[in-house]
């Protein structure tokens, strides 16, 4: 459980950027040279890089080198593991104000405005 726990904290810390972000959305077109990701932002190439790190780090990205070239392409299962744990908070939460609507359309409405 804290393996996983740890995983999920280093896909949604990556995540929490802005510019990483864009890389994802970015990627989810197609793989990409490092060159063409770093050439959408105004910011530095060794900044860029160290964005791609991250996100290669807890997963998200894939780097193959090719010569010179670096290409990157999304890992996906990474993402899955965030997207099933959003789905599960997302059911919980759903099924508690389904609870509630339930509750309060029993409750007779001289004691909801009291």
């Amino acid at each position: 459980m804290v393996k996983q726990s740890r995983a999920l904290d280093d896909v949604f810390g990556a995540l929490s950027d802005p510019v990483r972000r864009h890389i994802v959305e970015r990627l989810t077109r197609g793989e990409l040279t490092a060159g063409a990701i770093a050439a959408d932002f105004s910011i530095s190439q060794p900044a860029v890089s160290k964005h791609l790190k991250v996100l290669e780090r807890c997963g998200l990205v894939k780097r193959t080198i090719v010569g010179r070239e670096h290409h990157l392409r999304l890992a996906p299962r990474s993402l899955q593991t965030a997207a099933r744990w959003l789905e599960r908070q997302h059911a919980f939460w759903n099924a508690s104000f389904d609870r509630l609507d339930e509750l309060l359309a029993q409750t007779p409405e001289s004691e909801t405005h009291a």
